[in-house]
């Protein structure tokens, strides 16, 4: 990590290179579609139509203002999936940019994580929109929501040193991309994204603080929703998680993207 870090601050323009780059690959995203911008809204929308009818209509869940349950965490995991199985090939994919230039990897991956954060700014900002005004709710918004941002910043860390875990094996392992699709499956249902917190920390009690997600969802529920404060002690592992991720992460880049140009 160190190595990385020295190798970075020598270099100058580093912030304009970044958010450049971060532009351009938001730009590439949506703005060559005739919707644009609206398809970083459409994807959590029509989800949340289809699990209000399972879940609700169906089901009959009985969730208070299902709608802004669902959509927060839809917010946060679509995040997540989009941050990590989007880069799992980065190193290969964008080899030209560390080949040929003098551009860090870790620009590389900065640049791509930030441009799927105004994707998840533009979502947030409709859907405090849609829950002051529209959802009905009786429990306003107050200044609690602002703890959002640190809960953000968690999965933002945590999304960035998946991202360097997966894409440093992807050098050495091509199959890394097939499990994670499995993984990420799978961590969809041991979330609770479509359940209560009631529920599913009767059946999964140890499961909210050995996964992190998990813990971010209902942390940003608490704040967003609920009015509480978040779980602090929950808070706290999903920090240390995201910490300790990114050290492995930093590490894996250091010893196998090395290598990327050779292997890929």
């Amino acid at each position: 990590m160190i190595k990385l870090m020295n190798d970075w601050f020598r270099q100058s323009n580093k912030l304009e290179r970044i958010w450049l780059m971060a532009k351009i690959e938001f730009k590439l995203r949506y703005y060559e579609n005739k919707l644009g911008l609206l398809w970083a809204l459409i994807k959590p929308l029509s989800e949340i139509l289809i699990y209000y009818v399972a879940f609700e209509v169906i089901m009959k869940q009985g969730i208070p203002n299902f709608v802004s349950f669902l959509f927060i965490a839809l917010i946060c995991w679509n995040f997540f999936v989009e941050s990590t199985s989007g880069t799992i090939q980065i190193l290969k994919t964008k080899k030209y940019l560390y080949e040929y230039t003098n551009m860090n990897k870790m620009e590389i991956y900065l640049s791509t994580i930030l441009s799927n954060c105004i994707g998840l700014v533009f979502n947030s900002v409709i859907f405090l929109v849609y829950y002051t005004f529209i959802s009905g709710t009786e429990i306003p918004i107050t200044s609690k929501a602002l703890l959002m941002i640190p809960i953000f910043l968690n999965l933002i860390l945590l999304s960035l040193a998946l991202s360097l875990i997966l894409s440093s094996i992807y050098v050495v392992a091509k199959d890394i991309a097939q499990i994670w699709t499995v993984v990420i499956g799978v961590g969809f249902w041991l979330s609770p994204i479509l359940f209560k917190l009631d529920t599913f920390m009767q059946a999964l009690p140890s499961l909210a603080y050995l996964n992190p997600i998990s813990g971010i969802i209902i942390n940003i529920r608490k704040v967003a929703l609920y009015n509480e404060w978040p779980d602090w002690t929950m808070f706290g592992f999903n920090y240390i998680y995201a910490i300790l991720l990114l050290l492995a992460g930093a590490l894996l880049l250091n010893k196998l993207g090395a290598k990327a140009s050779e292997y890929l």
